[in-house]
């Protein structure tokens, strides 16, 4: 580690001053929660890929509204999955089956057939090119060539997503400025590309140092980092950041229902598991009844993003009733090392913890301020 744990080449480029940065967290993100970890010094996130390009552009506007730190916008450069613009109603009408009778009995009205209406990834980065906003990190995939060469362009950081070592190296010869080395002990979606996401599942430790010997730029190590602990063994293994996303759940600035964020904090999240019956793709949420019946191998999925868009017609209601039993409650397997409550104490304590791992004292380290706001 460098005589600063928290300065290097990555920090220095991102123009932050910590190497932690906050995952997106897709739609449990929050302007409130990416600019409470820039303003800290960290790299907040916030994770766009659910909305429409005038939404990001308000999202954009709300962040700057509340930091003037540096702060990442994410995207999935796959939109969809093959079979999405094919499916029809009886495809719909055969995934719906397995929620239907959990849906009545919750009182909500059956949800009825709607024709896909895809959301395009060259119109949602068009909005992040414009905006130029600082950072610009992406999962599934590799953005086409004259997207990243604006970006190098206009300044603008890219981040991209590495589950194998072979990602790694084809996102390194695309030219991005860093990769997250994305293990498998993370919550949320598998960020896969080059093969299916079943066949790239790799822990977070045996990954980075992995990665770190492939590539020449900046590896930040994403998965399973709760604590401390886990952020000196990433900077041991070659990792010069690490991303953070289940820690970030519990706190009261994120996006998270109410609902999910006190599962997280009274610890019952201690045993996850992978599906594809949340969403159409593979992603590691709190292990449930809903999770469980859904990865019966006869159960029928419906391409992503269909099958999240059908699943939240039981979401929205279980919500309301208090079924967690019954929710896609997103946490990675170190769910039950998490903390936060409050962005600005998780981290304050966070920074300290390494520092005093490291070796260092605050001394060694900028002393981080509560922000006035």
């Amino acid at each position: 580690m460098p005589p600063r744990w928290n300065e290097n080449l990555l920090t220095a480029k991102l123009g932050i001053d910590y190497p932690i940065i906050q995952g997106p967290l897709g739609g449990l993100s929050s302007q409130r929660l990416t600019a409470a970890v820039s303003n800290f010094g960290g790299l907040g996130s916030f994770g766009a890929h659910g909305l429409a390009p005038e939404a990001i552009k308000d999202v954009i506007a709300q962040i700057r509204s509340l930091t003037s730190k540096p702060f990442a916008v994410n995207l999935w450069v796959s939109m969809e999955d093959e079979g999405a613009r094919a499916s029809d109603e009886n495809a719909f009408n055969k995934s719906l089956a397995p929620l239907d009778a959990h849906i009545a009995a919750l009182g909500a009205p059956r949800p009825e057939y709607e024709p896909y209406s895809p959301i395009r990834f060259e119109d949602q980065a068009r909005v992040l090119l414009d905006e130029k906003v600082p950072v610009f990190s992406f999962i599934c995939g590799i953005p086409p060539r004259e997207v990243l060469e604006e970006c190098r362009a206009k300044h603008i950081v890219t981040i991209g997503t590495a589950t194998t070592p072979e990602e790694s190296a084809a996102l390194q010869d695309a030219g991005v400025d860093a990769i997250v080395a994305s293990g498998f002990e993370a919550g949320g979606h598998r960020g896969s590309f080059l093969r299916a996401a079943e066949d790239s599942l790799t822990g977070t430790f045996s990954l980075v140092p992995q990665i770190a010997d492939t590539v020449s730029v900046p590896v930040i190590a994403a998965g399973g980092i709760a604590d401390a602990r886990g952020v000196i063994a990433a900077l041991v293994l070659g990792a010069e950041a690490v991303q953070m996303g289940t820690a970030f759940l519990a706190c009261e600035e994120s996006g998270a229902s109410p609902f999910h964020r006190q599962v997280l904090q009274r610890k019952k999240a201690g045993h996850t598991a992978l599906t594809k019956g949340f969403t159409g793709r593979l992603a590691r949420g709190i292990h449930n009844r809903l999770l469980e019946e859904l990865n019966h191998a006869e159960t029928p999925v419906l391409p992503y993003p269909l099958q999240r868009r059908l699943v939240r017609n039981l979401a929205i209601p279980a919500e309301a009733a208090g079924r967690w039993d019954l929710l896609p409650l997103w946490a990675g397997q170190s769910a039950n090392l998490s903390t936060c409550n409050d962005v600005f104490a998780f981290l304050t304590s966070l920074v300290g913890k390494v520092s005093e791992i490291a070796g260092h004292s605050f001394s060694g380290a900028q002393q981080p301020r509560k922000p006035n706001s």
